[in-house]
């Protein structure tokens, strides 16, 4: 049977010498320095791309779990933190558009309030919503729905930043917690889930009417936020347009994909947080290739007698390169691998101490290996272009 070119090729390489690998383990001490030099850029990458992930994943949890199809949003509106607003009546006219089944008003603002448990005040943002319709993908605040219709009550987001313990362990108790908003008392009654993000500490459920409470110079006839649903059968990309061309200017119109897109827009090209996060990264990744660089250069330089020598002996320019880059992807896995480690315990230790969504994912670990991987060849590129002084003449 005629070998294939692939089996010619496995059969070469099994008889190729591992000269990259020999030559990286014989200096053990190198190479150890070389790893950690490694570990530590990607675990800066890991970590800049992790708060980065974190500042997305944390500033779109309340547009994500809405139970909606289109939103309509005010132009001047800049992120879910800063929500401006706009007249109600246009959920009113939104009905009149053939598709639309429902139409709801939800409020929003952001107001300082007093932990109480350590008595310290915070940023905590208070969402207002009709208890009497479904407003978010949150069993927990459908579940207390009517608990919402009681004066001066709230429901508290249990992964908010924040000593909260005792607080969360008497309201899961049955027991009624009263803080102070914004000068006015209320009861913490119930629990549900969200999470922090980087423009507050925490989320507060409650009823229009009593998010009125809390904001009294709010008109109820501004809304923060209009949620559509799209009746069944409709498609909610020609409801959008339907409603675009039918509503004012004072109104966005936007699919929920495009909302969290727009939010992801802000928070990664208008806010300067999002070019630290993405200017961190790319400095790590600068600071792992003039590691790997030296590491290379230190090597070629070691051995550039014998780099002459293979040239004596007919070997071509290319099996030199071939060496260097051989030990630049074994430097790019044996550095990899503790850089992820250890970042998985950073993520956690990280993720208690800000409430914020730390995971280190899948599609995340296989993006730094492969920028770890073009890091170390790129290293072995520049430092292979001292191999062309290796010269057979040096040997005498």
């Amino acid at each position: 049977m005629k070998p294939t070119l692939k089996t010619t090729w496995l059969q070469t390489l099994n008889r190729r010498t591992p000269l990259g690998w020999l030559q990286l383990s014989h200096e053990k001490s190198r190479l150890l320095v070389a790893i950690a030099g490694i570990a530590f850029a990607d675990i800066l990458i890991f970590i800049q791309l992790g708060f980065q992930g974190a500042l997305y994943d944390s500033n779109t949890a309340l547009i994500r779990a809405l139970d909606a199809d289109i939103v309509l949003v005010s132009p001047s509106a800049k992120n879910t933190q800063n929500l401006a607003t706009f007249p109600r009546r246009r959920l009113y006219q939104a009905r009149d558009i053939e598709g639309v089944e429902s139409a709801q008003a939800i409020y929003s603002g952001v107001i300082q309030w007093q932990n109480p448990q350590t008595q310290l005040e915070a940023n905590i943002q208070v969402v207002g919503i009709d208890p009497d319709q479904i407003a978010f993908h949150l069993p927990e605040v459908n579940d207390q729905l009517d608990t919402l219709k009681i004066p001066q009550t709230v429901l508290f987001d249990r992964k908010s930043r924040g000593e909260y313990g005792n607080v969360i362990a008497q309201v899961e108790q049955g027991n009624r917690v009263s803080t102070e908003v914004d000068g006015k008392t209320v009861e913490i009654r119930g629990l549900f889930e969200l999470g922090a993000s980087f423009g507050a500490d925490s989320f507060l459920m409650t009823s229009q009417q009593n998010f009125s409470l809390l904001f009294p110079r709010r008109s109820s006839g501004s809304v923060s936020l209009g949620l559509i649903d799209v009746a069944p059968g409709q498609n909610a990309e020609t409801v959008a347009i339907a409603l675009r061309s039918y509503l004012t200017e004072d109104v966005n119109v936007l699919t929920l994909e495009e909302f969290i897109a727009k939010e992801q827009a802000y928070w990664s090209t208008e806010s300067p947080i999002g070019f630290v996060f993405g200017l961190g990264a790319t400095m790590a990744f600068v600071v792992g290739v003039v590691i790997v660089y030296q590491v290379l250069s230190t090597d070629v330089n070691t051995h550039m007698q014998e780099y002459a020598t293979f040239k004596a002996m007919g070997y071509r320019h290319r099996y030199l390169l071939s060496i260097v880059f051989e030990e630049s992807i074994i430097l790019a896995v044996l550095g990899f691998i503790p850089g992820a480690l250890l970042s998985i315990g950073l993520y956690r230790l990280a993720a208690h101490a800000t409430s914020l969504p730390l995971i280190l994912t899948v599609n995340r670990a296989i993006l730094v290996f492969i920028l770890t991987v073009i890091m170390c060849l790129m290293s072995g590129a520049i430092a292979t272009q001292k191999l062309q002084a290796a010269d057979p003449a040096d040997m005498f």
